[in-house]
């Protein structure tokens, strides 16, 4: 098992590796340009999927913007072990839309307070009957934007087609199989020279690669492009607004074992300190640990996410010792300790950054000393610590906790009835603060 873990971690540190990246990247770049071929990048959308929705909203511009071959796919995300839980996920993506379209200022759900379900099929049948027609793109995003914009009528209207029926099943099936050839599993993806990009979140790395690869049609950004990035921006205020005082805490939902947790960190800490909010940290076993699997594929494009996501955030990342087993037993008995010295929060920044950038293994002595001794903890008593069990009842409360908000996952933010999911949310939370703490006199004092 000890050698499993080493053997992995040593992968993991070659396949994520900037300069391994960066070579892989300039080899598809160089077989394109032997081949003759054109910038191409693929589509997977999901007509009940509203992050397939918002994406759609963008690529025309994305078209118009760059010379690229735009291919649109009519596809499905894979289910099973890919989605843990998808009726949570199903839920909690339309709220986090109906968040993300109000920030982008596009409309979700105006023609009605739910999407036309029962057409769901028909769409997909009739959107499958035009995949060869050359006006595929635009009456895909037609369906799509009937769907989530709860227009009952357009989606009747488009699902009454002629022969279509049955369609969908092998269109889907077929764009699953590619998908799956390129390497990915959800929906809402786009996909170009190996590398993937998730929605409207990760749309900006796939504009500023072609932006290097000279691709670019006007020299000036699209202003509907750039609108996105400048919509998930906050500012804190750079002292606590008195009206934050009344607030409840945020609390932190966190596995050691995810790279997106440890993105989360210092931002959730910053946010809570910048409102003067408590922050409590709650901590939950790693999926691996609780006997679900995690796919090579989702592994995969996981930890590459969390590569580029890192370097934007200028948080350090990319030699890695997997914790799982002794490694996050060992830190959840000391965090224990922590608390009582009031150095929690430092200790798991620590323990994260040891683990996610210096790949230093918890497992062993020689690795928490290293972190302990960081955060100022007496070796001795982090030794007596580690012979403590009672640490996994709290976990568990953790999860149940969590789980009763919607959530299923780290990392999450909780604040009140409110909550996110996702280190990329953050600014949702923020948004949140500042609508609970607007007084008609600003908050940036």
């Amino acid at each position: 098992m000890i050698l499993e873990r080493k053997l992995r971690s040593l992968i993991l540190n070659t396949i994520f590796h900037p300069r391994y990246i960066s070579v892989k990247k300039s080899l598809v770049e160089l077989r394109r340009k032997f081949a003759g071929q054109a910038h191409v990048v693929s589509v997977f959308l999901q007509v009940d999927d509203p992050y397939s929705y918002i994406l759609s909203q963008y690529l025309p511009q994305l078209a118009e913007q760059y010379d690229i071959e735009l291919r649109l796919y009519l596809s499905e995300a894979r289910g099973n072990e890919y989605q843990p839980a998808p009726n949570l996920l199903a839920e909690y993506a339309v709220t986090d839309c109906a968040r993300l379209a109000n920030d982008l200022g596009i409309p979700f759900l105006d023609k009605g307070s739910l999407p036309p379900s029962e057409h769901r099929v028909g769409l997909s049948d009739a959107m499958a009957s035009l995949v060869t027609h050359d006006d595929f793109a635009a009456q895909l995003t037609r369906a799509l934007a009937a769907y989530w914009r709860g227009d009952s009528a357009e989606a009747a209207h488009i699902s009454d087609t002629p022969d279509a029926k049955g369609k969908a099943r092998a269109v889907i099936k077929a764009s699953q199989e590619l998908q799956s050839k390129l390497g990915h599993y959800s929906s809402a993806m786009l996909h170009y020279g190996g590398e993937w990009y998730w929605g409207v979140d990760r749309l900006h790395y796939l504009m500023h690669r072609l932006d290097d690869l000279g691709v670019a049609r006007n020299e000036s950004p699209n202003p509907k492009l750039a609108s996105i990035r400048q919509a998930m921006q906050f500012s804190l205020p750079v002292r606590p607004p008195a009206a934050a005082k009344q607030l409840p805490p945020i609390e932190l939902f966190f596995s050691l074992r995810s790279p997106y947790s440890y993105l989360a960190l210092q931002r959730s800490y910053d946010i809570a300190d910048a409102f003067g909010l408590k922050l409590i940290l709650r901590p939950v076993m790693p999926m691996v640990m609780r006997g679900m699997k995690v796919p090579r594929l989702k592994l995969l494009y996981i930890v590459l996410d969390t590569v580029r996501e890192a370097r934007r955030l200028n948080i350090p990342f990319g030699k890695i010792a997997d914790p799982v087993g002794p490694g996050v037993e060992r830190f959840m008995a000391v965090l224990q300790y922590a608390e009582t010295q009031h150095r929690a929060r430092d200790y798991l920044l620590n323990a994260a950054t040891a683990i996610w950038s210096e790949a230093t293994d918890l497992a062993t002595d020689k690795g928490m000393r290293k972190v302990t001794g960081r955060t100022g903890l007496f070796w001795p008593d982090v030794e007596e610590a580690m012979k403590n069990a009672d640490w996994q009842k709290a976990l568990e409360v953790n999860r149940e906790s969590m789980m009763d908000s919607g959530s299923w996952g780290v990392p999450t933010l909780r604040m009140g009835d409110f909550w996110a999911w996702g280190q990329d949310r953050d600014w949702m939370l923020v948004r949140h603060i500042e609508d609970l703490c607007d007084t008609g006199d600003g908050i940036i004092v």
